[in-house]
């Protein structure tokens, strides 16, 4: 609730890891041994549903992390993981690196920058980060700015159920949160980052030496976040958004 971010350390195995791998390198169309061919500093696969994908995903450890921080019987399991945003060791900016929050509705718009988040983060539990090779601090690792969802909810508050685009989002390149600490994505193959949906983050330059292979898949709620329950049974995920939200 005071950061928007949980790292799960051996969240899956590295032998899962490494199986997952040997599919997506084949998927890049690129070879491992050769590095005239990775001649793009991103390449984006999408959608895989084979054996190490739904293992990684669906974890006890996972399953337990998510019911603690979302709410048991409230989030869809996953049987595959997309995107992959596959990043190779290159000189210039890979083109994608801004600072923005994962929309989560208004997908059927053609123009990305008019799709949508709100208050109630429709469509989206959980920004997750899954780990599928060792990523150091050269390797373009994740740059998150924590606490920043706390900034988000503020900024999606006063727009309510219609919420707002990623273009209103970003006007002012997410500035309530610039002076907020950053951290990085790091860790071993088989470590995932679990973040609140309205983390503000963003890529980077590779600057390394081996690609990165990481999934960003978003967890599904099975019920809407709610910020009025009767019970008062509230997840981390929505107490952390009236936390934000409630008068000072």
């Amino acid at each position: 609730m005071r950061d928007g971010l949980v790292r799960i350390d051996e969240a899956f195995s590295e032998h899962i890891a490494e199986q997952a791998r040997a599919i997506l390198w084949e998927a890049t169309g690129c070879d491992p041994d050769d590095r005239s061919s990775w001649t793009r500093p991103v390449v984006r696969l999408n959608q895989f549903s084979q054996a190490p994908f739904q293992e990684a995903a669906n974890t006890p450890k996972l399953r337990t992390a998510f019911d603690q921080l979302v709410g048991t019987g409230r989030w869809f399991p996953r049987d595959r993981l997309g995107t992959f945003p596959v990043r190779f060791p290159s000189e210039g900016s890979p083109g994608d690196d801004g600072w923005h929050i994962d929309v989560s509705f208004g997908d059927e718009h053609p123009d990305f920058m008019e799709w949508r988040a709100n208050i109630s983060s429709k469509g989206r539990t959980l920004l997750r980060l899954f780990l599928f090779s060792d990523v150091g601090v050269d390797d373009a690792p994740t740059r998150i700015r924590l606490g920043s969802h706390a900034d988000v909810a503020r900024q999606l508050a006063p727009a309510g159920e219609a919420g707002l685009t990623l273009r209103e989002l970003a006007a002012d390149g997410f500035a309530g949160s610039a002076n907020r600490r950053e951290a990085l994505a790091v860790g071993k193959a088989g470590t995932v980052y679990l973040g609140h949906p309205f983390l503000v983050h963003a890529a980077q330059q590779h600057r390394g030496t081996e690609p990165r292979f990481m999934a960003q898949p978003p967890l599904m709620p099975r019920e809407p976040i709610s910020l009025c329950r009767l019970d008062g049974n509230y997840s981390p995920v929505e107490q952390a958004i009236l936390n934000a939200i409630s008068p000072r």
